[in-house]
């Protein structure tokens, strides 16, 4: 049995669930997100809350039950709460700065980077060396932190580069003579 599957998905205050088959959709004061379930599980709203429920004892019910719960929940906490992804900028010369909707990133390349913002995206760059990106979806927050993070991953001699905030970044020793 599902130890994920089997908890049901509370509503907070302000966010309202709608079930139309195999669809959900929960709108909030962020905003509104659907997602479609497979065929494997049951969708049903009791007291305030969302239940999932496979359907049969098969592998894949299974496996579709918990993880329906978990995007379920990641539908309401996005449209409550929203996700947040922050990135550093370690390295002399590597900045950031926010041109209304473009990101420019000097890192160290013979030009700046530009990294259009996505919609449903919101980044924002409070210093030079920070990048912080927000939004409703959580597959997307992270993916266009993700993005950024590709054009310049820490290196680990001098661990210059784009990470995460709170990253360990393993750093190794150069060279003896």
């Amino acid at each position: 049995m599902s130890r994920i599957g089997k908890k049901p998905v509370a509503l907070p205050k302000g966010v309202t669930a709608e079930i139309k088959g195999q669809t959900i959709e929960v709108k909030g004061p962020k905003g509104a997100r659907t997602f479609t379930a497979t065929d494997d599980v049951t969708l049903s709203l009791e007291d305030g809350a969302v239940k999932v429920a496979p359907r049969g004892q098969s592998k894949r019910a299974r496996q579709q039950w918990g993880m329906t719960r978990s995007m379920v929940e990641n539908l309401t906490v996005g449209v409550s709460e929203g996700f947040k992804k922050e990135l550093e900028i370690q390295g002399v010369g590597y900045r950031a700065t926010m041109q209304g909707k473009t990101l420019k990133l000097a890192l160290g390349y013979s030009h700046d980077v530009n990294f259009e913002t996505p919609e449903g995206v919101t980044i924002t760059s409070p210093k030079q060396t920070e990048i912080v990106i927000e939004g409703i979806d959580q597959q997307l927050v992270g993916q266009v932190a993700a993005n950024i993070r590709e054009w310049r991953q820490p290196e680990p001699y001098k661990g210059k580069g784009i990470r995460y905030k709170g990253e360990v970044v393993f750093r190794k020793e150069g060279k003896k003579k």
